[in-house]
């Protein structure tokens, strides 16, 4: 009789225990990791939460805030975060050896008056033109999105390689100090940075909205997540599309959630409106063959890498 008990209980045991297991198991193929920088491109995110079109979707999603790019990358590095919002040089980086990420979507570009990056002087400067940046030191963190968005808008605006000179100053409040206090004559600075230095005397030379075909922050994930979680990671991107149309629609109704999750200057916190967000696209391949370009010029690449390998259309809303 007893050991008719201990049978039965056993039994009862290893079900509980499968049972847990496959709850498990359907729970994390469910569940999505980012990691999140509190800047606006990461908005829709937090927008799907609060909407609840995770919940509808039947998915859950974890933002796991980070306080620099470093520290983003590293976390997917160490496996902790199935994807980020990143730019295309970002991807390319974790490519180089191996295909590990690919591009899913653009997270955000530069639409009508809104910028990622603008190029500013000082504040009182001479400095008005593009053309009057030759040869002039300007401040940007090297090897990254900011100097190559700056090169290209330097080029477009007639300066040559031969009189582009930059100064590095990779921490974002030090360089907008520097400029404002007038130690540095030029930065480039993403918003809303940039748009609390106008807003504290500093002068636009230009911002991305001129280039914006080269402009433009990614969606990106783990070749292994994009395999082993496909519909998950479609309906993360249903999700994100509606988040992106509610933001585009009326970007005032989240004002309050923007400021709680976006790092935002405060002399300008009552006046920026979350930016406009692009709806069902990937970068190009010309955007893509141009960044290649650039590392490559940079040495950050040995050879090009090809587009199809780290961008993807497949998982866009329908």
């Amino acid at each position: 009789m007893k050991s008719t008990k201990a049978v039965c209980l056993i039994s009862v045991l290893f079900l509980c225990l499968g049972l847990s297991t496959t709850i498990f198991g359907a729970e994390e193929e469910n569940t999505l990791r980012l990691a999140l920088l509190p800047i606006p491109d990461v908005l829709p995110v937090y927008v799907a939460q609060e909407r609840g079109h995770f919940a509808e979707q039947g998915i859950l999603v974890e933002a796991l805030p980070v306080g620099s790019a470093v520290e983003r990358d590293q976390l997917l590095q160490a496996e902790r975060v199935d994807g980020m919002i990143n730019e295309i040089s970002g991807a390319a980086n974790f490519n180089r050896e191996q295909n590990r990420v690919k591009i899913v979507s653009i997270a955000r570009s530069p639409i009508g008056d809104s910028p990622l990056f603008r190029l500013l002087a000082a504040p009182g400067s001479h400095l008005k033109t593009v053309a009057d940046l030759a040869d002039v030191s300007i401040g940007i963190s090297k090897n990254t999105i900011i100097e190559y968005i700056s090169t290209r808008l330097l080029e477009a605006g007639g300066v040559g390689p031969e009189a582009i000179q930059y100064k590095s100053v990779p921490v974002l409040p030090e360089r907008l100090q520097l400029l404002l206090s007038g130690q540095l004559q030029a930065v480039t600075l993403p918003d809303p940075l940039g748009a609390s230095a106008i807003q504290g005397g500093a002068i636009e030379i230009v911002n991305d909205t001129a280039l914006s075909s080269v402009s433009a922050s990614v969606v990106t994930f783990t070749n292994d997540v994009l395999v082993k979680k496909a519909e998950t990671v479609k309906k993360f991107m249903v999700a994100w599309d509606r988040a992106c149309a509610d933001l585009n629609s009326d970007p005032a109704a989240f004002q309050s959630l923007m400021l709680k999750k976006i790092r935002m200057p405060k002399n300008i916190a009552n006046d920026y409106q979350a930016p406009p967000l692009p709806r069902k696209e990937v970068p190009t391949k010309a955007q893509w063959d141009d960044v290649m370009a650039w590392m490559l010029e940079k040495k950050l690449l040995s050879t090009p890498l090809a587009y199809e390998g780290s961008v993807t259309s497949e998982f866009l809303a329908p």
